[in-house]
């Protein structure tokens, strides 16, 4: 081994809850004793170990490596140690980049000392060995979904326990009646049962200071992480007292398989048809009789109507495009009619901000005939646009491109797309987050997720053409693209939803500004000012014109 150099090391400590169950071979304990017997025998100075304990090799975004990272940025240490190669990760293509590529052009050596891989030497076997590593997290992957299919198939639950339930400490995988919980179930079947609403139970829930689900495991049952603890609510909403109503576990069934895994590296859930659920029956005790649960179900629906039949009900052409500009959440249709007026009172307000939701949006509104007349108006502006200006436009785009601001924009451009494919994924997990805990319903939570997978694959295409053989003439191709459109339609006369879906890919409405020593309006002329940013299909935002009017004196919004 070369000593020719001082070695300072980080140790690197992995292990995930499924080898945990394996023995002591590659326990934490073990992995330090390894690597510290190394470095006493070869010489090298372990300044300190990063440990991700419970964390699966499947992906690379763990807080103790991440931490690391940022260390060795700082020139802390210019060495890595692992037990293997599969401590670093299990994902071959990830473990090869850091292993091969990442550390040696950061000058850090990596050395794994079991598979005596050492990246200032040829390692001529790794990429077998790192194929191996994923074969063997792709055949345990396999493993487990068969033992829970075998499981859920014999009618074991094998999943968290639902709210009024706990395991039985005799046989963990059935459930037995919570003495503190299955009370509060059969509380809300019976008002429900009674004729309450789903909205009246969770008021009286909340008024009697009774728990709800998310916080009750966090306060009394299982563990969470500060900022997973930090999400639950303690208001009940209507959104889990109808998904309690709704749930055949309570009849003494047995419901699994709603959700799987996105992949094997990802964490992410989607959801799975109903056809392919797991069900079986009577394998629990019932908290709820099937009369009673029936009359629930009944009760439940007894007031719903299906309002989007109706010709009278406001229908937004801006769903899934207008979203809030601090919290990335849709922006909802929704209003009110006085004196017959219903355009003036007609507004789109973020989905996000309601009391009960944990973390909410602060909020942000805008009155839908503005955003109808600021959009038409942009659009109008882009489609007078004559052919020699739509030339100068793509002459000045490849002019810009060839100097190094532009080489500058384009990774600051590349840098905002990997920040909101992140923000993205946060979102989504953030979605199914609050659908477990009944904050969102599953018809917005597939609504929801679709829009923002959409964007992300939007996002990864912009992204991918940032990092093509020649940026300039691909951004120059994708506003040939844009003006192709344009001059196929002429000036709008009245903005409709197809017009939306041809040209403008998203709309970022940000919140109302007020003159200085005004936090909001005192009245209904007080001027403000409210960022619109609209994202045009192929090439992003268009500065067409700097300040929009719209029509009621004294509001200004830019766009």
């Amino acid at each position: 081994m070369r000593t020719d150099k001082s070695l300072l090391a980080y140790a690197y400590l992995r292990l995930s809850n499924e080898e945990a169950q394996g023995g002591e071979s590659s326990s934490i304990t073990n992995q330090r004793m390894i690597i510290e017997n190394h470095c006493r025998q070869n010489g090298i100075i372990l300044v300190r170990d990063f440990v991700d304990d419970g964390w699966s090799g499947g992906n690379f975004i763990r807080p103790a490596f991440q931490q690391m990272l940022g260390e060795l940025e700082q020139g802390k240490a210019n060495a890595v140690i692992t037990k293997d190669l599969s401590r670093l990760g299990r994902d071959m293509r990830e473990a090869s980049y850091y292993a091969e590529q990442f550390f040696p052009e950061h000058g850090i050596r990596y050395i794994a000392i079991s598979d005596n891989f050492d990246s200032d030497r040829d390692n001529i076997m790794a990429p077998f060995m790192f194929a191996m590593n994923e074969v063997y997290l792709r055949d345990g992957s396999r493993k487990v979904r068969d033992v829970l299919k075998s499981k859920r198939e014999d009618g074991q639950y094998c999943a968290c326990p639902p709210y009024g339930y706990r395991k039985d400490p005799n046989r963990r995988s059935c459930l037995i009646p919570d003495e503190m919980t299955a009370p509060m179930v059969q509380r809300i079947f019976t008002q429900a049962a009674a004729g309450d609403s789903s909205r009246k139970i969770a008021l009286d829930l909340n008024a009697s200071g009774v728990i709800p689900p998310l916080k009750f495991r966090v306060l009394y049952r299982d563990k969470f992480s500060e900022s997973g603890a930090a999400r639950a609510s303690d208001l009940w909403n209507y959104t889990t007292v109808k998904r309690i109503l709704k749930n055949p576990v309570y009849l003494g069934h047995t419901l699994l398989g709603k959700t799987r895994k996105a992949s094997v590296k990802s964490k992410m859930k989607v959801p799975v048809p109903q056809d392919e659920w797991a069900v079986t029956e009577n394998t629990h005790p019932p908290l709820v009789s099937q009369e009673l649960f029936d009359r629930a179900a009944r009760n439940l629906g007894r007031g719903s109507k299906d309002y989007r039949a109706y010709d009278h009900v406001r229908k937004s052409i801006f769903s899934g495009i207008a979203v809030c500009a601090k919290c990335g959440h849709a922006l909802c249709s929704g209003g009110t009619v006085y004196k017959g007026e219903r355009e003036k009172y007609w507004y789109l307000s973020c989905t996000h901000q309601r009391q009960d939701i944990a973390n909410s949006c602060e909020g942000v509104r805008i009155r839908y005939a503005d955003l109808v007349e600021l959009v038409t108006q942009d659009l109008n502006a882009l489609l007078s646009l004559t052919d020699e200006q739509m030339d100068s436009i793509v002459q000045s785009v490849l002019q810009r491109g060839g100097s190094e601001e532009a080489a500058v924009a384009r990774k600051r451009r590349s840098e905002q797309i990997a920040a909101r494919l992140s923000v993205i994924d946060r979102i989504i997990v953030k979605l199914y987050s609050d659908n477990a805990e009944g904050a969102l319903d599953d018809d917005r939570l597939r609504r929801m997720v679709d829009e923002y997978q959409a964007e992300s694959r939007s996002l990864r295409a912009e992204q991918a053409d940032l990092t093509v053989t020649d940026p300039v003439k691909s951004e120059a191709d994708n506003y040939a693209r844009l003006f192709d459109l344009v001059r196929q339609n002429t000036r709008i006369e009245k903005l409709d939803r197809n017009i939306m879906l041809t040209f403008i890919q998203r709309i970022e409405v940000g919140p109302k500004q007020f003159p200085p020593g005004l936090q909001k309006a005192t009245h209904r002329n007080t001027p403000f000012s409210q960022k619109v940013r609209i994202i045009y299909k192929f090439v992003g935002d268009i500065d067409l014109q700097d300040v929009l009017t719209p029509p009621e004196g004294g509001k200004t919004r830019s766009a």
